[in-house]
């Protein structure tokens, strides 16, 4: 009967040796061959009247090895089971096992396979803590948002001159020189730019133009940093050449837009929020102003998370079996390392493990799981957020899409994933000690910054 012995090597870190005799492989090794000799197809022989010793002479070999490694691992997985080892991977084999395996010497033979062993985390989630930055809504972020808001519920018109620096100007770049001659095989492109995007001395020189007018323009005065960058990406210009940026174009007016904003009237009011809970200025400023503090809280707790993540993976002392891990990283991981390669990636890797650790134990402790109808919910979420917030009215092929993406195995794995994560953060964030600060966006963005570099 087989047997298994176990010896420490390391830190969390064992040598397990099965030892087979060969009444342990033997009879399914002769079984094998039997059922090969009644399914082999070899020519002169009809099928199931191979004759046994031809097959043996064959296939045996390898029938052979395969059975008798297949008895190891069976062993080998049951040893792990009953024991309740918990072990990273899989039991690494010793390279410097000899095994001659004979079919015509069957023997004893001992197989030595290495494992790496979990080790045991101690997580109190109740004495995490960290600081919760509420980000004040200033008054002009509202003032700015409800313009928004107006001008894209509004009325396109289509006035004779450029007059207003909202105007949305329809031009045509066309490549020039100093003169304004059109430069041979230069650049020409079509474009859709607001009067303010232009640096003031343009914008002046802009305005009181019609459809049909061309002005002479070089890049690097026409726009400030930012609009030049994207304006020089659009005419397939490098924004960080000195000399590109010196080029001059004919600016033609094709045609001249102006948004005349929506009314702050019910009909407008209706249209954002149609509910209607909301019926005057005051109300939707409010609304509005709501809408923005949701959506900074929502950064906030996302900081807030990534404070705890860092507590949790900074502060859990964890400690691992290194050698196994870096053996693993060399042979057993998809795509084989050097010894220096997986020295190197160690680090980062030891990292990543531990967020798996900490997250897998605090997730099995609370006994996360995700519902197949919350997978559901997220797919058709998920296509609501690619048609931008538009109304689905009565779509049954929403809930035929989202039933098909219950079928995608890799779909349904990877949100289940996603969604045990967010929920395991939702409940890290309500049982950790939150202490709350106001703070102004600016000075809650450089923090996110400052943290990320």
């Amino acid at each position: 009967m087989a047997t298994i012995s176990r010896e420490n090597i390391g830190l969390l870190n064992d040598k397990l040796t099965v030892n087979l005799s060969k009444e342990d492989y033997m009879p399914s090794f002769e079984k094998s061959l039997k059922t090969y000799a009644k399914n082999a197809n070899i020519p002169g022989f009809r099928k199931g009247m191979v004759p046994a010793g031809l097959v043996k002479k064959m296939y045996g070999q390898s029938v052979f090895t395969d059975e008798v490694l297949r008895t190891v691992e069976k062993e080998l997985n049951n040893y792990v089971t009953s024991e309740k080892l918990d072990i990273f991977a899989q039991p690494l084999p010793f390279e410097n096992d000899s095994r001659q395996l004979d079919m015509n010497n069957p023997g004893d033979y001992a197989f030595a396979f290495e494992i790496g062993l979990k080790p045991d985390i101690h997580i109190n989630i109740s004495e995490l803590k960290g600081t919760f930055y509420k980000i004040q809504v200033e008054d002009s972020v509202v003032e700015d948002e409800v313009n928004r808001l107006r001008s894209r519920y509004g009325k396109m018109t289509e006035p004779e001159t450029v007059s207003n620096e909202e105007d949305v100007l329809n031009v045509k770049f066309a490549e020039a020189d100093a003169e304004g001659n059109a430069v041979e095989g230069g650049i020409e492109k079509d474009n859709s730019l607001l009067v303010k995007y232009f640096a003031p001395e343009v914008r002046e020189q802009l305005m009181g133009k019609k459809k049909d007018d061309t002005i002479l323009i070089q890049l690097n005065k026409a726009f400030e940093d930012k609009e030049r960058d994207f304006v020089m990406e659009d005419l397939g210009l490098d924004k960080a050449d000195a000399a590109a940026a010196e080029k001059f174009f004919s600016l033609t007016i094709t045609k001249i837009g102006f948004v005349e904003k929506a009314e702050l009237n019910e009909e407008f009011f209706k249209g954002i929020y149609p509910e209607g809970n909301v019926t005057n200025e005051e109300e939707f400023r409010n609304a509005v102003k709501a809408d923005i503090q949701k959506y900074y809280d929502a950064q906030s707790s996302n900081q807030f998370q990534d404070q705890l993540y860092h507590q949790l993976v900074d502060h859990t002392p964890i400690e691992f079996p290194e050698n196994f891990l870096k053996r693993w990283l060399e042979a057993g991981s998809e795509k084989a390392k050097t010894p220096e390669e997986a020295e190197k990636e160690l680090p980062s890797f030891l990292n990543q493990l531990k967020w798996t650790l900490i997250s897998s134990k605090l997730i099995n402790e609370n006994a996360i799981t995700v519902e197949r109808d919350e997978i559901k919910d997220y797919a058709i979420r998920q296509i609501a957020s690619y048609m931008q917030g538009q109304s689905f009215g009565d779509m049954p092929w929403l809930d035929e899409y989202a039933n098909r993406m219950l079928n995608d195995k890799k779909f349904v794995e990877e949100t289940y994933m996603r969604l045990q994560t967010e929920k395991l953060f939702k409940l890290l964030e309500e049982k950790a000690n939150k202490t709350e600060e106001p703070i102004s966006l600016e000075a809650f963005e450089k923090k996110v910054h400052d943290h990320h570099h």
